[in-house]
């Protein structure tokens, strides 16, 4: 079969597509009921009214421990005129939750009761009627309304249904999907030995997060064994679930406008595409489409797009189906840290770590590549960048919907700057200690460090900043630019800084002289980093030009994408850490041991978070998990240098 490009002919806004989702297939509460016994019911859906079958109390109750008596009989009853009563003729003995005995409407208390005998006592005080009582019905009256339909049953709802002679419950049916995963590039992680991974395949996991974030919403889910990239394959396991009794078809991959994609194909071929292409980022290439009256979409195979088109299109469907709203995420205003740029006429969905900064909630972008799964799952919130905005100013305050709770933002220690491996080390070693603090690592290089201390967005800054008129490290900068600021230095570690190369080092690289040979592509670190300005300052000593070096202009912003980048042979050479290239088994020639150091504001030197981590990074338990990385000391750790 012969191969079409497609194209993205009339991509519509966000608001554009889902009002043709609606119009089409919003049909609120359509799902039919099924009997569930109540404690089964818990976090689905009412299909119908349900009215209590007993009163609760169903009779009249001790609320306290005493005498049950009739009111009237303890009318005038007081400290200097008190009253004895029989028991068993004018009050009886009973505890909390008994009935009370005929003929009496009020309970005295036990420790306002004088027992004289056996058979008599004596109360100093009156009781009201029905005082200490639990009357039949005080909470739930037999036939009252105890939940409406398209109530979600809670835990707490549990006890109100049983207490209400309710025993099962109609509920709505879960919404079904079929998931088809679609490529002829993808394995299945089941089969699959790692070490056997070849370049160009693709471990298929959009399946498993799709449907584990269908259950979240109340639908089940089957998965169709995963389908080579074949029209007519993908066409028949889609006509066959609409005939079936699924609600909802997704074909994961093949939405996107190569020649391999086929969503478009598929749904054109057995029904009507409805929507291709969305003017989202990331989430474009999604495609809606009607097929025998049921919704079919074409999920993009990039992570996060597929993740940003669910929650956009196929969650609120699903909610819609169980009669219920699509749930808002929490916002809060948030003060962006740097810069960013966005693309007119495109709605972006920015993944932001957070962090309190005094009294500010800061804001700083993960990276925004749609491939990128980590930058959902290290995200504390995400903003939504208008498509008729260019970008967020530096300083700007806008709104952030939280991805977590806003308690654990506001006990997230913001680091920024320079990449360490040993900060993955430290944030494991407080999380482990102390589960409600976490931190929150930023990797934009030593001076972005120092810069995000002077515009006050971080709690600290990691840096290696090599003065190279005395040998020292961070003091002069500080000095520098940070005058006005009284900042701690403290030493997290000492570190071994060279070119890592590839395992047996096939290009006999010796130093960094070797940076100008012809045959030779490095890979860079970003402008600003310390490993940049060390780099620099070495070309600049053996007289080397940078725009005479290969791949100067391509940089990361660790040390393990440098590594990454050696490793899979995109670069011969680049300048990082020995234990980014200790852990991904290549060799490494040494260059310099420098210093890392933590710049902390003084104003958040004493702050009980800061002073954990400064605590833990003294503990022997965290310096030996740091040797074993490789190419560090901790003989200076936690010393404050100035």
């Amino acid at each position: 079969m012969g191969t079409k490009r497609s194209i993205y002919l009339k991509m519509k806004t966000l608001d554009e597509a889902r009002e043709i989702v609606f119009k089409r297939f919003s049909n609120t509460g359509s799902m039919s009921g099924e009997k569930i016994n109540v404690p089964d019911a818990v976090g689905r859906v009412l299909a119908a009214s349900v009215p209590a079958r007993l009163s609760a109390p169903n009779f009249h109750a001790a609320a306290m421990d005493g005498i049950a008596v009739r009111a009237l009989n303890t009318f005038g009853v007081s400290e200097t005129q008190p009253k004895e009563l029989k028991i068993g003729r004018d009050a009886f003995y009973l505890n909390t939750g008994h009935v009370m005995p005929e003929n009496t409407d009020a309970v005295v208390m036990i420790e306002n009761v004088n027992v004289i005998d056996e058979d008599l006592v004596e109360i100093e005080a009156p009781v009201f009627p029905w005082q200490n009582v639990r009357k039949m019905g005080e909470d739930i009256v037999a036939t009252e309304l105890l939940f409406p339909q398209n109530h979600v049953v809670t835990p707490y709802c549990v006890g109100a249904l049983l207490s209400g002679g309710i025993f099962s419950v109609r509920v709505r049916k879960k919404p079904k999907v079929l998931i088809i995963p679609t490529g002829s590039e993808l394995i299945n992680w089941q089969d699959m030995d790692i070490s056997q991974l070849q370049p160009g395949q693709v471990l298929e996991t959009n399946s498993y997060v799709i449907g584990k974030l269908l259950e979240s919403c109340g639908a089940v889910y089957e998965r169709h064994e995963k389908i080579q990239d074949n029209l007519d394959e993908i066409s028949r396991a889609v006509a066959d679930a609409v005939k079936k009794d699924f609600n909802i078809v997704l074909i994961l991959g093949g939405s996107s406008a190569g020649s391999e994609d086929y969503a478009k194909g598929v749904i054109t071929g057995l029904g009507d595409v409805l929507v291709h292409g969305v003017t989202i980022m990331p989430g474009k290439p999604v495609i809606i489409g009607d097929v025998k009256s049921k919704p079919v979409f074409g999920i993009p195979g990039y992570p996060v797009s597929a993740i940003i088109a669910f929650e956009q299109f196929v969650r609120p469907l699903i909610y819609d189906m169980l009669g219920q709203p699509d749930p808002q995420r929490t916002e809060v205003q948030v003060e962006s840290t740097r810069k960013i740029a966005s693309k007119l006429g495109v709605e972006e969905f920015l993944r932001v770590k957070l962090g309190l900064v005094g009294s500010r909630i800061v804001a700083t972008p993960l990276p925004r590549g749609s491939g990128s799964i980590t930058s959902i799952t290290e995200a504390d919130g995400m903003i939504r960048i208008p498509n008729q905005v260019e970008g967020i100013n530096a300083g700007e305050h806008v709104s952030a919907g939280l991805l977590r709770p806003l308690s654990y933002v506001r006990n997230t220690i913001v680091v920024v700057g320079s990449h360490d491996n040993t900060l993955d080390v430290l944030a494991d070693h407080i999380r482990a200690a102390n589960s409600r603090l976490t931190i929150s690592s930023s990797h934009v290089g030593s001076m972005g460090g120092l810069m995000a201390i002077k515009k006050g967005v971080c709690h600290l800054a990691g840096s290696h900043l090599l003065d190279t008129e005395d040998g020292s490290y961070n003091i002069s900068y500080i000095k520098k630019y940070l005058a006005d600021t009284k900042v701690k230095l403290v030493n997290l570690v000492i570190r071994d800084q060279g070119l890592i190369v590839s395992k047996g080092n096939p290009k006999v690289i010796k130093g960094i002289e070797d940076l100008g040979r012809d045959d030779i592509t490095m890979i860079n670190r970003q402008a600003g980093s310390g490993t940049r300005i060390l780099l620099d300052y070495r070309l600049k000593q053996l007289g080397l030009n940078p725009s005479e070096i290969s791949g100067y202009e391509n940089d990361e912003f660790t040390h393990m994408s440098v590594a990454v980048a050696v490793l899979s042979g995109t670069a011969d050479v680049g300048l990082g850490i020995f234990a980014a290239a200790k852990a991904l088994d290549l060799d490494f020639i040494p260059v310099v041991t420098e210093q890392y150091d933590l710049i902390i504001p003084e104003k958040y030197f004493e702050t009980e978070n800061n002073q954990f981590l400064l605590n833990t990074i003294s503990k022997p338990e965290f310096k030996k998990q740091v040797e074993l990385l490789g190419g560090y000391s901790t003989e200076k750790t936690g010393v404050v240098i100035i």
